[in-house]
């Protein structure tokens, strides 16, 4: 018999559960306050159910209310410059949340430099890895992720060029003084394509094929980790330098909108973009985060007037023909200048800034667990861009006859090279765990394509009156995919050591170029002849690529790598790699690295690295080939550039490219000091064998040179004065130090100051040379396969030096941004000896942006600001003083192309002060 007293404790007990269970069956309305650690109350925090779309965000007073949420659910709590928070509510309808700030946004935790199952604070790392956080990216009016690491990154340099060709809309990009080529470019930890434009023209990373980072919306990051350390053991090619991973928003936080528009203080470079970013969640197994991006902004022109004496009288320069006396120089100029008066002529006849630019851009990035009980969860992140310029070539005056056509362009014209960038990618993979190890197999495309058509143009080879205006001038393509398997796995108490992470894998790589020809008038040589003298061939100012430049190469790689790191001490971090590469088109690779970190005492580490590296010939280096004008030492010249397999480049004795061979070291300090500051110092040596490079111009002015070209004349093509080509040119050696610190204070309940201070030092020197038999044996030759021009840009075209200094205050929903940078010297010399006198060295400034920024609303946040806010510009270009319109004694004896380029852009542009304002709303 069952006791009366049990049977009422047994009802008792289950009306509770039953109550209990109702109520977590149910969907609750949870209300609760956010406030910081010191009580006061947090603003437009982001309050969401975990695994999916419903939140919302704090109100001025750190209130907030969120409805239909299961009693079992979990919130997160997350802001910029705070810990995010994650609490589980167990059936509870109120909450008060205190959220710690950041101790700094350079000790996040890190995943780049490390294949180990768990990541690092980067200043526990054994490699230098600087942390760039979305409030970072945004802070500023920077839109291009190019130029926002530029100003926040100080080893990262990279600066819009103008007239020259398909590089006006794509930044090179180099990190350590490198070239943009000695950079490894990742998405989400997987390699991402490079671009299909090889940099022919006179700019940074002259040569080189970079990574077109500006086709990812800034709107699509959560962060960007910039790894400053060799690593071609632990990624394969092109990490020399370091490696840049981006990584993809990866929430489900609502919607994101911003807006910015500006212009510069001369009220062109007008910029209109918008942002958007959106994340949903799928059925608490996964996300998926959509952004996009629209951005307009129009040229920035800061050209001088055309100094030429004569602009219709005069020889096709437009200087005065020989053999006059002053009188009859003074009659022609009188005479000239009538023309000029009746025709309207405007000597502002170039554009010399950014070009016009339209982008379109949007990223995708998602993951859904397919098994949660194995931890399977399959991923997806895609990305497509087009992104249309415009920009301006060299003027055709009306007195270069042979590349003119008075019956269509009385008084010359400017051609327009139109480029359009298509960019798409695509990763896919799926990761889980496999016998106890973390397994990651996926699989990554990508594809870059330039096009370009050329406007305002002529084929001045056709008959007179007859040349079209415009033309197709074909298109250059990239594409690569990469397959991946890769494992890890942390083990604890192995032998002696207290850990031990194994990470090992494999790939298969496969890279595509293409060059498909443009139409037949924008390269074909007519029958037109002028004073005895053929026409110029093919579309002014971009010729086309040619049926016989026309090819689809590719080529494999497979590589496997190993990766150890253990704490073999509880003060000692070691990491040791290894990779083996194999390419189809030249060969195999071995590279290991070796790499530590020793912690002296509680907060203080020394920390070092010893590695080898490689990084192969692209395929764009490889197989390159065109024919273009260019400007060199005061002219303009038809330049050919030939590939490895070509007679001509063969004739010169130079073989098929391989790799470039690295060693790399470095040593650094890590501290933490007062738990609010940290500060990193890491010195390195980088000494590079066999770098490739793009040769200068040997000139049909030599017999020599001219006897090869002649022998190997294209059929219907105009002889070109000059001819360049790839070759394992020379070995350097690059020194220098980064130094990062930070620290964050608080000042009162409601006031909070950032400060960073960061600086980069670096020098870059050839020590020797490797020519060829041919080359050597030739006196004429020596010295021109790298000439003083090429060896000055390479070791001083860009800054030996930058600080970064910052500071971020904010006070209740009132905020300022702060920031100076500044840029190094650099140097530049002229190609011929004799011309020394116009060597120029340009003088290190300071640029400051200053940004005031409100929440005006929960919702609505507004900011305003000014970048360069001194306007400042760089030095001016050296001007010969007979450089001059009115003088008798006319001269071109300098680098500003008859006055018309007045600054250098290899520091920061010359755009001057820009003014912007930016709405963002959230929801």
């Amino acid at each position: 018999m069952i006791h009366p007293t049990t049977t009422r404790i047994g009802l008792l007990a289950l009306l509770l559960w039953l109550t209990t269970a109702a109520a977590w069956a149910q969907n609750l309305t949870v209300t609760g306050r956010v406030l910081d650690t010191a009580g006061q109350s947090q603003p437009g925090v982001t309050v969401l159910e975990q695994g999916t779309t419903n939140g919302t965000s704090t109100d001025g007073d750190g209130r907030f209310s969120l409805s239909n949420v299961p009693a079992s659910a979990t919130l997160v709590f997350s802001a910029v410059g705070s810990v995010t928070q994650t609490v589980p509510l167990n059936g509870r309808t109120s909450l008060e949340i205190r959220l710690a700030a950041n101790q700094t946004e350079l000790n996040e935790v890190v995943v780049t430099g490390s294949r180990a199952t768990e990541g690092r604070s980067n200043i526990l790392t054994t490699s230098p890895v600087d942390v760039i956080s979305a409030r970072e990216i945004k802070a500023y009016a920077q839109t291009d992720v190019t130029q926002i690491l530029t100003y926040i990154a100080p080893s990262f340099q990279s600066t819009r060029q103008t007239v020259t060709d398909g590089t006006d809309f794509v930044d090179p990009a180099t990190l350590r003084g490198l070239g943009p080529d000695q950079v490894l470019v990742l998405v989400n930890g997987k390699r991402r394509h490079t671009s299909a434009l090889v940099n022919i023209n006179g700019t940074p990373g002259r040569g080189s094929v970079g990574t077109d980072m500006n086709v990812i919306p800034p709107a699509a990051i959560k962060r960007i980790e910039v790894l400053r350390e060799g690593a071609a053991a632990q990624y394969g090619s092109d990490a020399i330098a370091g490696v840049i991973n981006i990584q993809l928003i990866d929430d489900t936080t609502g919607v994101s909108v911003s807006s910015t528009a500006g212009q510069t203080a001369k009220s062109d470079g007008q910029l209109f973009q918008a942002d958007a970013n959106l994340g949903f969640g799928l059925g608490r197994r996964g996300f998926l985060n959509v952004s996009g991006q629209f951005s307009n902004r129009s040229f920035v022109d800061r050209s001088g007037a055309d100094t030429a004496p004569l602009i219709y009288l005069g020889t096709s320069g437009g200087a005065y023909p020989g053999g006059l006396t002053d009188a009859q120089k003074l009659d022609l100029k009188a005479r000239d200048n009538a023309l000029v008066a009746q025709n309207g002529f405007n000597r502002r006849d170039i554009r010399v800034g950014s070009a016009d630019t339209r982008t379109y851009g949007s990223f995708v990035n998602a993951a859904y667990t397919l098994a949660p009980s194995i931890g399977l969860e399959a991923y997806f992140a895609s990305g497509l861009t087009r992104r249309m310029g415009r920009s301006g070539a060299l003027y055709r005056l009306p007195t270069a006859v042979t590349q003119t056509d008075a019956s269509i362009y009385p008084n010359g014209f400017l051609p327009f090279i139109n480029s359009t960038v298509n960019d798409a990618s695509a990763i896919v993979g799926l990761r889980g765990q496999v016998l106890g190890f973390a397994a990651d197999l996926s699989n990554t495309y990508g594809r870059n394509a330039l096009d370009y058509d050329i406007t305002n143009t002529l084929n001045a080879s056709l008959p007179v009156g007859t040349s079209p205006t415009s033309f197709y001038a074909g298109q250059l393509a990239f594409q690569q995919n990469t397959t991946n398997l890769g494992f890890s796995r942390k083990f604890t108490e192995v032998g002696p050591l207290a850990t031990l992470n194994v990470a090992f894998g494999g790939e298969f790589r496969v890279d595509n170029f293409q060059i498909n020809a443009g139409e037949s008038g924008s390269y074909v040589l007519g029958p037109r002849f002028v004073n005895g003298t053929p026409a110029a061939a093919g579309s002014q100012g971009f010729a086309g690529y040619r049926p016989s430049d026309a090819l689809n190469q590719s080529r494999n790689n497979v590589s496997g790598y190993i990766d150890l790191e253990s704490d073999l001490t509880d003060k000692l971090l070691v990491d040791v790699a290894g990779r083996a590469e194999r390419y189809s088109d030249f060969g195999s690779n071995v590279s290991g690295k070796v790499a530590a970190r020793y912690s002296i005492l509680n907060g203080l580490a020394l920390r070092g690295a010893i590695s080898n590296g490689f990084r192969a010939p692209s395929l764009q280096q490889r197989y390159f080939t065109n024919s273009s004008t260019q400007f060199t030492s005061g002219e303009l010249r038809e330049v050919l550039t030939t590939n490895n397999d070509d007679p001509i480049t063969k004739a010169f004795g130079i073989g098929n490219l391989k790799q470039e061979k690295s060693n790399n070291y470095s040593v650094g300090l890590t501290a933490r000091i007062l738990k609010t500051i940290t500060l990193t110092v890491d010195a390195y040596q980088i000494d590079i064998r066999d770098r490739i490079v793009l040769s200068s111009q040997f000139s049909r002015n030599n017999t020599v040179v001219a006897g090869i070209l002649t022998a190997n004349q294209r059929p219907g093509q105009n002889p070109v004065q000059g001819v360049q080509f790839f070759a394992n040119a020379v070995n350097t050696r690059t020194q220098g130090i980064d130094i990062v610190a930070n620290e964050r204070l608080t000042l009162g309940p409601d006031s909070r100051l950032t400060l960073t201070a960061a600086a980069n030092f670096n020098e870059t020197v050839v020590r020797s040379f490797n020519s060829s038999a041919f080359i050597d044996n030739n006196a004429s030759l020596q010295n021109t396969l790298f000439d003083r021009a090429q060896r000055a840009r390479l070791e001083n075209g860009q800054p030996r030096s930058k600080i970064n200094l910052s500071a971020d205050y904010g006070y209740k929903i009132f905020g300022v941004n702060l920031r100076t940078v500044r840029f190094g010297e650099v140097q530049t010399k002229d190609a011929d000896p004799t011309r020394s006198f116009i060597d120029q060295t340009f003088s290190a400034k300071w640029v400051t942006d200053l940004t005031l920024s409100a929440q005006l609303i929960k919702n609505i946040g507004l900011s305003v600001g000014v970048n360069n806010l001194f306007n400042v510009y760089p030095d001016r270009l050296y001007q010969d003083p007979n450089n001059n319109e009115q003088s008798l004694f006319y001269s071109t004896l300098d680098a500003t192309n008859r006055g018309r380029f007045l600054y250098n852009s290899n520091q920061f542009g010359f755009n001057g002060a820009f003014y912007f304002g930016r709405l963002n709303f959230t929801l």
